[in-house]
């Protein structure tokens, strides 16, 4: 497990306007939406989707065999260590992507999973129509998430908040905060898609923890890396009076999510991290 680190925040870029993407209020930079479909100059679709929380060879695809239109993809997160999660809090998903025309059919998919991202290249031939260019796929409203400034108050912010529609089972929302057990603090998750551990900074201080992610390494379909920034407040996981920086503090990161684990202490958790 990784401690916290601790750095100068003058190293942590700026980001103008501070704009939430409200698929996820922790995004500040960079491609929105839990999905995004683009058509490349070969033709061929690629498929962008985040499903935090499942392993890089944990998700499971396949094309329709009747109509060979749409993939059909599904994922389950894995339960995690040290109590962080119980069976009702695993998320499991399923969706589908693909082509919203009749002119075309899926011939092969590519698909690669990295950071609790689903990339896939879909190749398609038409069948029909073979003067028209078609630029028809499913669903119609990728990355088409809005933004939010969070100049606005906290309340409105989080009534903003998307839901992700792919999740079937689990927190459909971008962070999940429980108790642990035995009195032993509170463990919070971040959802921070396509962004790998080695990219992830934890800043705790005396009122919060804060934290800064950046997937580095952008794919070479992508539009730029994503940029993503947040804090759990002293507040929210301290008793009255209990100074934020007494409590142990460790976190990890894996499969797209970071987890924070916060330990009052004198607490039977204290040393089990």
């Amino acid at each position: 497990m990784a401690e916290a680190r601790l750095l100068d925040m003058s190293r942590v870029p700026f980001i103008p306007g501070r704009i939430h993407a409200t698929n996820n209020l922790y995004q500040r930079y960079g491609p929105k939406g839990f999905m995004e479909i683009k058509i490349l100059e070969n033709d061929n679709l690629y498929v962008r989707v985040d499903l935090p929380g499942v392993p890089d060879d944990g998700v499971r695809h396949r094309v329709d065999s009747v109509r060979q239109k749409v993939v059909f993809f599904s994922g389950e997160e894995t339960l995690g260590g040290d109590g962080d999660k119980v069976d009702d809090d695993v998320r499991e998903y399923s969706g589908t992507a693909g082509l919203g025309c009749d002119c075309c059919e899926i011939t092969g998919v590519d698909a690669k999973m990295k950071d609790g991202v689903l990339r896939m290249i879909v190749s398609r031939v038409k069948v029909r129509d073979h003067d028209n260019k078609c630029t028809h796929f499913l669903p119609p409203n990728t990355g088409k998430s809005g933004s939010y400034n969070t100049d606005e108050p906290l309340f409105k912010m989080f009534k903003a908040a998307e839901p992700n529609p792919f999740v079937v089972k689990g927190c459909k929302l971008s962070t999940s905060r429980r108790r642990r057990g035995d009195g032993g603090g509170f463990c919070v998750s971040f959802d921070l898609p396509g962004v790998c551990s080695d990219d992830i900074l934890v800043l705790p201080n005396e009122n919060e923890v804060k934290f800064y992610g950046e997937n580095k390494e952008v794919y070479e379909h992508d539009d730029s890396c994503r940029i993503f920034m947040g804090a759990i407040t002293r507040s929210s996981v301290c008793a009255p009076g209990v100074p934020l920086l007494s409590h142990d503090i460790a976190w990890d990161a894996e499969f797209g999510v970071l987890t924070v684990r916060i330990t009052p202490p004198g607490s039977s958790n204290t040393n089990r991290e």
